[in-house]
């Protein structure tokens, strides 16, 4: 039987009649401010726009931009090899800090996780992480120049937009409404989203089965912004409880393991390396979404984005050290051996100057 939480909510309120004297005598002269208009001290000049305006144009704006994204994987620029602001600010730092700091998973089976029995300290490996050498070989001419930073999966465009990273290489997909936030580079692996559940569950897939079973998604993944779209729309069963979410993909299988959650729902190549992780677990039912992973980075790095994109053109033709290579030695266990599934198309990009 699956545990259900119950979720409740208290709140309190102190000081009730001193802060509705204030709260009253704020709003009526926030009401006389907004029927007369701002003080202008300066005659002849524009009284400036309240805020609330221009933050409501802002999130207009980027609503109107998700809503007009229709190919979100090929809103990238050219490859390029020239370095720009950000590179060199990245080549600058001094000494030991010369390093391209760059937000992974370190729980991720086969893309990027401490492997205890690797003989060397339980170091970062598996596909994200060849990557991220290799970018860090051709931006600052050592494979091993990198500071990595585990970053939870809800973290990953608020440690980008804050600077606490130079990328996120973390089997992001791209999205529309990430493109709002960051840039990313062309696509580097294919994936869809898919269901991953008990092998004794009567769950077969994405489907009517999973009435009355309770799904674990992680806090701002494509698969949760898939679940809630699709039972608003009736595509999925009503009762079908979407509320546990968790920062970290990997928690979801631990909740499933417990038998918190009937289900988990994410991208399936994780999913895969979850299976193989836990015999007692597999997938139901084919991937029922097309998703692109990506490296994130800042909006206006666009010169990272281009040479990261240059990275990726090398690294997807390098028949010795490359794309392939690093799918045979991570990933073809989990996802078979032929990549030709999840081996992204020929890249398209903007043509921006």
């Amino acid at each position: 039987m699956t545990a259900r939480r119950l979720r409740a909510g208290v709140k309190g309120w102190g000081g009730v009649g001193a802060m509705a004297t204030a709260c009253a005598l704020a709003l009526v002269f926030a009401l006389m401010l907004t029927c007369t208009g701002s003080v202008n001290r300066d005659a002849g000049k524009p009284t400036a726009q309240p805020v609330s305006h221009a933050a409501a144009a802002q999130a207009q704006a980027q609503a109107q931009a998700a809503e007009d994204c229709t190919a979100p994987e090929k809103q990238t620029l050219s490859p390029s090899d020239a370095d720009g602001p950000t590179i060199e600010a990245i080549k600058n730092r001094e000494g030991e800090k010369r390093k391209l700091i760059v937000g992974v998973d370190q729980n991720s089976y086969r893309w990027g996780y401490r492997d205890p029995n690797s003989g060397e300290s339980g170091k970062l490996e598996g596909f994200d992480i060849d990557l991220v050498h290799r970018i860090a070989e051709e931006i600052l001419g050592d494979r091993d120049a990198v500071q990595f930073k585990a970053i939870p999966t809800d973290q990953r465009i608020p440690a980008i937009k804050a600077g606490r990273v130079d990328m996120v290489v973390r089997t992001m997909t791209i999205n529309c409404d990430r493109l709002q936030d960051v840039a990313f580079s062309a696509p580097y692996f294919k994936t869809g989203q898919q269901v991953l559940a008990p092998k004794s569950s009567p769950i077969e897939g994405y489907d009517e089965t999973l009435a009355n079973q309770e799904i674990c998604t992680a806090t701002g993944s494509t698969a949760y912004a898939k679940l809630e779209a699709d039972k608003q729309a009736g595509r999925l069963p009503e009762s079908t409880d979407i509320r546990t979410t968790v920062p970290n993909q990997l928690d979801c299988l631990v909740r499933l393991q417990l038998g918190e959650v009937d289900a988990v729902v994410t991208d399936g190549a994780l999913a895969a390396s979850q299976a193989a992780q836990d015999p007692t677990v597999e997938l139901k039912g084919e991937a029922f979404t097309a998703e692109y992973y990506g490296v994130a980075m800042k909006k206006d790095a666009d010169d990272l984005v281009r040479r990261v994109n240059q990275v990726l053109v090398d690294f997807r033709e390098d028949s010795s050290d490359g794309w392939d290579s690093s799918y045979t030695d991570w990933l073809s266990a989990t996802l078979g051996q032929d990549p030709t599934a999840s081996k992204p198309p020929a890249p398209e990009y903007l043509r921006k100057s």
